[in-house]
């Protein structure tokens, strides 16, 4: 392994020194986010990267993918993705790498080794860690953003229990693979919580139904009769009554209703229960919400 250099030894010797200038500058800098960090994160943040990154240089190794550089790797990392939740930008985030330029600049600069090779040795190395603070905090916001997703899918597709032994689960926009898997997740946990014998499939807010949908409705089906289940399909509307014919999809093994209503009656029918109509219309004290004394 190569000795430690004179640039690890300087900035071992003022590193207080180079910290609190560090603080400084982003403190007063016109990107300060005091809003989305306080000064003791900063602090802290601060020093731990200056800490493994002086202990990485003392290494001797300027390749920081290496293991030598495996500590400040993890800082950048847990850096990057704690920013990145707080809604700091990638820019503002890879700032707080190059921000620590100046500082070491001048204390390479006061401790007697300010040559252009090592200013350079030092830049490069800043600015791909810099560079690797971008790539993490763009990982870590595409990871927020499809967990985002995936929750507003979740809300989007709600199992309702209409009745005693009776699911309902309208669905509503385009239904695509990922949105079936949700769909199928979240229809088999209800039939097993509620132990339900039917599950309406509603699709009157789904604007089309072609190949792929019918196919993503089908493995649903097949899904929930293998928790013991059985399916209705409701809101074939007359338009996507001749969609699915023209497409040759076959759900003759599976119920179908032109609405919901429908369906929910020929479940009732199944399960051998019914609703029955108490009263033909109601009295006027019933419309006008009183009662007369008997």
């Amino acid at each position: 392994m190569d000795q430690p250099t004179n640039i690890a030894e300087i900035l071992n010797s003022r590193d207080a020194e180079i910290l609190k200038e560090w603080i400084a500058l982003q403190t007063s800098a016109n990107t300060r986010r005091a809003d989305l960090i306080n000064d003791a994160d900063l602090h802290r943040q601060s020093k731990e990267f200056l800490s493994a990154f002086r202990q990485a240089l003392a290494s001797g190794n300027d390749d920081t993918m290496s293991a030598s550089w495996k500590d400040v790797r993890h800082v950048v990392e847990d850096i990057s993705s704690t920013r990145a939740k707080a809604g700091f930008s990638p820019s503002e985030t890879a700032m707080f790498v190059f921000s620590l330029k100046q500082p070491l600049f001048r204390a390479l600069q006061n401790g007697g080794s300010g040559s252009g090779a090592d200013l350079w040795k030092v830049t490069l190395l800043l600015d791909r860690l810099g560079l690797l603070s971008t790539e993490i905090h763009q990982k870590s916001r595409e990871s927020i953003i499809n967990n985002q997703q995936r929750e507003l899918l979740e809300l989007s597709t709600p199992v309702v229990k209409l009745w005693d032994g009776i699911l309902a689960l309208p669905l509503i926009g385009t239904l695509d693979s990922e949105r079936t898997q949700i769909v199928m997740e979240s229809l088999l946990q209800s039939i097993v919580e509620t132990g339900a014998a039917i599950a309406i499939i509603d699709i009157t807010g789904v604007p089309t139904v072609d190949t792929l949908v019918a196919q993503h409705l089908l493995k649903t089906v097949a899904a929930a009769r293998l928790m013991g289940a059985e399916c209705i399909i409701s809101g074939i509307r007359p338009q996507i009554a001749a969609t699915i014919v023209h497409l040759g999809v076959d759900l003759n093994s599976v119920a179908t209703k032109a609405t919901l209503a429908d369906a929910f009656a020929l479940a009732l029918r199944r399960t051998g229960q019914a609703v029955h109509k108490l009263r033909s219309s109601f009295s006027q004290e019933d419309r006008l919400g009183t009662h007369s004394d008997s």
